[in-house]
């Protein structure tokens, strides 16, 4: 997940992208083509800025801001519904051994680092 000030930066730089287009399809013309893709960057920006989060995440854990565990999945014990399976891989961007663990109710995933 990327850091709270970078993820504000990114939407405060959409945020003025998306002004400026608006301003710059205002003016008509030949500048309403460039006005309308200045517009959909900075909205692509504020979009992403939103909604990016980590890929191996829950829910709960990006809505709390406490910092990913090693190889960016959960940090901490996980519930007891979820059950650890032999589904193992290596991250690519950590290259740490992930285990997957999964609700067999709801078919719920999580991400783990082994140790």
């Amino acid at each position: 997940m990327l850091h709270l000030s970078i993820r504000a930066l990114a939407f405060g730089l959409g945020l003025l992208m998306f002004l400026g287009g608006v301003a710059t399809l205002g003016l008509g013309g030949s500048a309403g083509l460039t006005g309308a893709w200045i517009l959909l960057v900075g909205s692509a920006f504020m979009i992403g800025a939103v909604l990016q989060r980590s890929r191996y995440r829950s829910d709960a854990a990006e809505r709390s801001n406490v910092d990913p565990g090693p190889g960016g999945g959960e940090t901490g014990w996980l519930e007891p519904r979820f059950v650890p399976t032999t589904e193992l891989f290596v991250d690519p961007t950590s290259h740490r051994l992930m285990r997957v663990y999964v609700d067999s109710r709801t078919g719920e995933r999580r991400y783990k680092a082994e140790a």
